[in-house]
């Protein structure tokens, strides 16, 4: 009870003001006409475009009706997205892990305390290193957020300022040599080889290269004068769960990788009723920061934070179910398409995830930040 009361009270803490949620939904029979929809978002649209649109909400909001009305550990709701057709929920993602070792990568340290250990819940919010939650838009930069999130709070854990550092810088010039599911910028590439880029070039506050949403051209102008460093990165031992518990509570928030199937999402912990055999989704297509667990509802969590805005899920946060310390343990299966999300040319046809969305498949976080 301790545990949900202190879930709760973050929740109040951290989320911002929603605005029409699924309570309010399910109080009006999800009445909830598209051009209510379109003032609460600020969207605009005439014609045909108008009534596509239409077609894909009202198509969402019966989903999010039938799945709320079932018996479902989290619920579904409306964000900016819901009215996002298959190419731009696919934008939204732009993970393409294949590359996870380079020059300056370090081996991952020895754990220095068991699982038995490890508190019952941890959220790095509360100790002010984590920034304000972002929105990539329709660039597939997930990956550049997930970086620039991790090393923020990289600096601040380090006893640096907590910057606000550009996302833009790594989508523009950091470089993907060998083409990992994509050709880098929004096209997608990897937290790996954006803290690789770091250790060589730093990074500059998100001020000296604002966000774009777009790959553009790498402005050496902008990038002369870094604010930060790294020294190196880990990346963590593939789909395994003592690890990433251990990391997050010693290292800090973490870069990690995951199928986002949960465009919908609004709160509660995230999972699926064939769990065990389909991990509610194993195309790893989609990159985000792990910034702490804990437990709600009788069952333990995930936190994670996304790059989705704050009007989606928890205040922008998702909590993912987390079973590593059941008897059962953490389900696994396989990516059979992982050219999709984060393979490489000539790379494996299919790889091994583990966890629920394939959570424990690709981890890492940046090593010896330092402020210039």
């Amino acid at each position: 009870m301790k545990l949900l009361v202190i879930s709760l009270s973050l929740v109040a803490a951290f989320a911002p003001p929603k605005k029409t949620t699924w309570r309010d939904l399910d109080s009006t029979g999800y009445l909830f006409s598209f051009d209510q929809y379109c003032r609460e978002y600020g969207k605009q649209y005439v014609g045909a475009e108008k009534e596509r649109r239409s077609r894909i909400y009202y198509a969402a909001l019966e989903q999010i009706k039938e799945h709320n009305t079932g018996n479902s550990t989290y619920k579904m709701g409306l964000s900016q997205h819901t009215d996002k057709d298959e190419t731009e929920w696919k934008s939204l993602k732009g993970l393409h892990r294949g590359l996870l070792f380079s020059q300056t990568r370090v081996g991952a340290p020895e754990r220095s305390r068991s699982l038995e250990s490890l508190p019952a819940s941890l959220d790095w919010r509360e100790k002010g290193v984590v920034t304000k939650v972002k929105d990539q838009g329709g660039c597939g930069s997930c990956w550049a957020f997930s970086a620039t999130e991790t090393l923020e709070s990289a600096l601040a854990i380090a006893g640096g300022p907590l910057l606000e550092l550009s996302p833009q810088e790594l989508v523009s010039c950091a470089p993907n040599p060998k083409s990992c599911g994509g050709s880098g910028g929004c096209d997608g590439s990897t937290q790996p080889l954006a803290f690789n880029y770091t250790a060589r070039a730093g990074e500059v506050l998100a001020s000296s290269y604002p966000y774009e949403g777009s790959t553009g051209t790498c402005d050496p102008t902008k990038v002369k004068s870094p604010a930060m460093g790294i020294k190196g990165y880990v990346t963590l031992p593939t789909n395994d769960y003592a690890e990433l518990m251990a990391a997050v509570v010693e290292q800090g928030p973490i870069a990690i990788s995951v199928d986002a199937s949960w465009g919908m999402y609004e709160e509660g912990v995230f999972t699926c009723a064939d769990y065990e055999t389909s991990l509610c989704g194993t195309t790893i297509d989609h990159a985000v920061q792990l910034v702490g667990y804990g437990t709600e509802g009788g069952l333990d969590y995930w936190l994670v934070r996304n790059s989705w805005g704050e009007s989606w899920g928890e205040g922008g946060y998702i909590k993912v179910a987390r079973y590593g310390a059941t008897s059962k343990g953490e389900p696994c299966g396989t990516d059979s398409n992982p050219g999709e999300g984060y393979g490489c040319k000539g790379g494996p046809a299919t790889l091994p995830v583990c966890g629920i969305s394939g959570i424990l498949s690709a981890s890492s976080y940046p090593t010896g930040a330092f402020a210039h």
